[in-house]
């Protein structure tokens, strides 16, 4: 199977799926109210200060970029496995491994010396 396919079928799929996903939504829309009031006191979002509750979806948000890191990754050793000696194929997949690492440090670089200036901004102010 060509990768024009695959990506064919995975677009086609998730295309024909969006309609079911808005009709699940909307039918289930009026018990919305009350399940985020369940969310809310269930996650404590309403206990929490601004700070925590920002510090918390940038966690989450790194977490999401973990997974596109690992999956990237993967994604990268199928190519190369797959390549069967063709040094094109090696050469995209080393660039896309090369790319997924470059920015898994220049994320946890960004947020380590974040997390360094806020804390040592906070301590400073007070």
């Amino acid at each position: 199977m060509s990768m024009n396919k695959l990506k064919q079928i995975v677009i086609g799929t998730a295309i024909a799926v969006m309609p079911f996903s808005a009709v699940a939504l909307t039918a289930h829309a009026a018990d919305l109210t009350t399940q985020l009031g369940e969310v809310n006191s269930t996650a404590g979002f309403g206990n929490k200060t601004p700070q925590e509750t920002i510090g918390m979806l940038i966690g989450v948000f790194l977490g999401v970029l973990g997974i596109v890191f690992l999956l990237l990754t993967i994604y990268a050793g199928f190519l190369w496995m797959t390549a069967a000696g063709d040094d094109k194929k090696v050469a995209s997949a080393k660039n896309i491994l090369i790319s997924a690492v470059v920015g898994l440090v220049v994320i946890l670089s960004a947020y380590a010396i974040s997390t360094f200036v806020l804390e040592n901004l906070s301590k400073a102010i007070g």
